[in-house]
């Protein structure tokens, strides 16, 4: 079975996991999606993650962070731009997301996978693909 949209699945598989109080979830590999668990990560969103082998491509194994009182760290992460809608960002779009927005956005950009933090800080745009509260 293809795929549509494997962004989609990582985000929906994070958000079943940590909505189940679970403390880690198994996802399919793929170099993107360790790109964007590694954003997560640096922005403490998720705890760690690990690449398990696997006869096909891979396992990515991510670890969910939660505080004292068992509530978990993201409370909402939703995908923006979609393969039926696409959404990009002009650098002066990613600089005003960096004013009254909580969390961050992800963007895929001509120098690679990106927070709009460092995307603001680099002065460049490209497609937001999710957002992370």
């Amino acid at each position: 079975m293809s795929m549509t949209d494997p962004v989609a699945d990582l985000l929906t598989r994070i958000r079943n996991a940590s909505r189940a109080q679970k403390h880690a979830v198994d996802i399919p590999a793929s170099k993107l999606k360790r790109e964007i668990v590694r954003i997560l990560k640096e922005q403490h969103f998720v705890r760690d993650s690990v690449d398990l082998p696997d006869s096909k491509q891979g396992i990515l194994r991510v670890y969910l962070r939660y505080s004292r009182a068992d509530v978990p760290v993201i409370k909402g992460i939703e995908r923006v731009s979609r393969p039926g809608l696409r959404e990009y960002w002009d650098t002066k779009k990613v600089r005003q997301s960096m004013f009254g927005s909580r969390g961050i956005a992800i963007l895929s950009t001509s120098s690679g996978i990106m927070s709009n933090r460092e995307a603001a800080e680099k002065n460049i745009g490209g497609e937001v693909m999710l957002r992370c509260w």
